[in-house]
């Protein structure tokens, strides 16, 4: 029987290319959209590993089953590191991606230097609190306009020399060699076997009780 790990997500994109580079493994991935309404996690963590973790271990709480979070974002070295943490809500608290990155370009114009990484933190949790983290990281430059239509969030404005393409021109399995969250999941495929046994040592055991009735 596969082991169900969820997402706590219900970004689409996202969810997509988590289920695309760990398929043909002994896992069930489904995110939050398979669940009713659950309580929104409130991200006010100061790294990625605070939110990644806060937000897996939340899930796995409220659901019961072992959870997947990933914290990732754009720092870009012009803006001193810059969405960072806020890469999501930096044109606010709603923004969609077309206004993140409208708003990226903005701030960008005037500058020279437009040298960006992106950064991710993966967390798996189980309900009871124990948590594995995972990093990755990839090294990039911002264009001057958004160039592609695959993928999601700053895709469009990240453009990886070693391909010579943004990552809105990559395909997913392109994208999922090279990417933050790419490298920091292969290290998690690499180590699968081992984790659902850590899931399967650690997770709490539930025991059947006999329901006796009194006897008269």
């Amino acid at each position: 029987m596969k082991q169900i790990i969820v997402l706590a997500t219900r970004n689409k994109g996202k969810t997509r290319e988590i289920r695309e580079l760990l398929k043909g493994y002994p896992i069930d991935i489904k995110n939050l959209d398979d669940f009713g309404p659950i309580p929104e996690v409130i991200e006010d963590g100061e790294t990625f590993d605070d939110n990644a973790y806060k937000k897996a271990s939340f899930t796995a709480k409220i659901l019961g089953y072992p959870a997947m979070a990933d914290d990732s974002g754009l720092c870009v070295e012009a803006l001193d590191g810059a969405p960072g943490v806020y890469s999501a809500r930096y044109a606010g608290e709603n923004a969609t991606d077309a206004d993140n990155v409208k708003k990226m370009l903005e701030e960008l114009k005037d500058k020279d230097n437009r040298k960006a990484s992106f950064k991710c933190v993966i967390s798996i949790a189980i309900p009871t609190g124990p948590a594995l983290t995972y990093e990755g990281e990839c090294q990039g430059v911002i264009t001057k306009e958004a160039v592609g239509d695959n993928g999601f969030g700053y895709d469009p404005l990240f453009f990886y020399p070693e391909l010579n393409k943004t990552f809105a021109q990559l395909t997913i399995q392109e994208k999922g060699q090279v990417s933050h969250r790419g490298k920091a999941l292969k290290e998690i495929a690499d180590e699968m076997d081992k984790i659902i046994d850590w899931i399967d040592i650690t997770m709490p055991k539930f025991q059947r009780a006999e329901c006796k009735g009194n006897n008269s």
